[in-house]
């Protein structure tokens, strides 16, 4: 008799064993996540929300941790994104997993069950299809709850029936709306995902009973609007692993990723305009163009402050016109700027008929700018989001800058316990986030 979908995954979970090419690349995802946890844990920068969770969800048990970690990592939207997943995985999958970690220095258990995690959250996202996203569900706090069960059913070595049953735990408390972006209610996602992942293997593990068969196929039937492709949970499964292929996408700036290959067009731009002798005053039209439904996540068109900026396409590209660059101190709590707000009320955003809808393939996402001038000249650049996806990321250079916002703490330590090839960095770091 041929096992379940449900069933082989989990075996998989298991099962499988990724090789050291896919560890150095968790490696990687590691550095990424403390870049962009540390900020909001060590109070760099303010955070109203994190407050509330502290005094609600006290960091006493996994679980609340695993919350907190997934809302540090995730409160700057500056971590990784994954296009399989079109969501972020290693907030909610190492949110789990360093919230189970305590004192343990064991580097390779952890690294591997972070693979596993990203490998099934990849997974989840191709076999829901992009309807999941488009229908208005937040990717990283659905699917993401399950991945991290994986990781963490692989983690703490459940059996076979034991993670069935809680990879169907999580599926069931599975949620998360698109509507919450420009909220702290977005972090909060990742946290309540990480914190679910982590209570339903621990259910599982002190031997709940819920549904073995079954859960997961529910899910994506009740999210992919028919379109979902189950058998994507297993085909292939580990060739290439998930994290190497399409691999993890770190970064540059610090705002939703669907305004990034705006933001390099508009960088383009400002250098061209510079460089004729042109000012940046004399800028009387910007107009962006992209494919149908490309800016369902950048949804802001007038955002009041950083927070919202950050989902804003027009502030983005502003930003990038007027400075030069998109840095992380304009997309804080505090109102947005009034000089790049005027400038991003000259934005005119423009759907591409003749361009494939989003929703068919998102990797074929496109900004056209084109800026008008007063005196009617033009001039354009296209950016592709392949074109940015393929641009590295200094992950060592954003590391090195967010550690400037934390004169507290000594950064060439930090640095060299991210490399986790030192005896007991990985618990030095986990407490740095408490």
């Amino acid at each position: 008799m041929s096992l379940s979908i449900t069933a082989q995954f989990a075996h998989l979970i298991l099962n499988s064993q990724p090789d050291q090419t896919a560890l150095s690349a968790a490696r990687r995802g590691v550095k990424d996540y403390f870049a962009c946890a540390l900020p909001i844990a060590r109070g760099a920068l303010s955070d109203a929300g994190l407050a509330a969770i502290g005094t609600t969800f006290p960091p006493t048990s996994s679980e609340n941790r695993a919350l907190r970690y997934g809302y540090v990592s995730h409160s700057l939207d500056f971590d990784d994104y994954h296009p399989a997943l079109r969501g972020h995985p290693s907030t909610v999958v190492l949110s789990a997993l360093l919230a189970l970690n305590g004192e343990s220095d064991n580097v390779t258990e952890l690294l591997t069950a972070y693979v596993i995690g990203v490998e099934a959250a990849g997974r989840l996202g191709l076999a829901a299809g992009t309807q999941h996203y488009v229908q208005g569900f937040h990717s990283t706090a659905t699917l993401g709850a399950v991945a991290a069960c994986a990781a963490v059913a692989r983690y703490l070595q459940l059996d076979q029936r034991q993670t069935q049953i809680a990879l169907g735990l999580a599926a069931t408390q599975a949620a998360g709306l698109r509507s919450q972006f420009g909220s702290a209610a977005k972090p909060l996602h990742a946290g309540l995902a990480a914190r679910n992942a982590v209570n339903a293997a621990l259910l599982a593990q002190a031997g709940f009973i819920g549904q073995p068969e079954g859960v997961l196929d529910s899910l994506l039937t009740s999210h992919g609007d028919g379109r979902q492709k189950t058998e994507c949970l297993t085909a292939d499964w580990g060739t290439p692993w998930r994290i190497l292929q399409p691999g993890l996408e770190f970064k540059r700036y610090p705002t939703c990723g669907g305004t990034h290959s705006a933001a390099e067009a508009a960088l383009a731009l400002r250098a061209r305009l510079l460089e004729q002798g042109d000012a940046l005053a004399e800028i009387a039209l910007v107009e962006v163009s992209f494919p149908p439904g490309a800016d369902t996540a950048p949804y802001i068109r007038q955002p009041a402050t950083g927070v919202e900026a950050r989902f804003s396409l027009e502030y983005v590209i502003a930003d990038a016109l007027y400075h030069g660059e998109v840095p992380l101190t304009h997309y804080g709590e505090q109102p947005v700027d009034a000089a790049i707000a005027a400038l991003a009320a000259k934005v005119e955003r423009h759907v591409d008929p003749a361009a494939p809808p989003d929703a068919l393939d998102p990797e074929m996402r496109f900004h056209r700018l084109t800026l008008t001038l007063q005196d009617g000249r033009q001039i354009s650049d296209m950016v592709t989001r392949k074109q940015t996806a393929a641009r590295p990321t200094d992950l060592d250079a954003k590391l090195h800058a967010i550690l400037q916002l934390l004169p507290g703490l000594e950064g060439e330590s930090v640095i060299r316990d991210c490399a986790l090839m030192s005896p007991g960095a990985l618990p030095r770091l986990i407490a740095l986030l408490n």
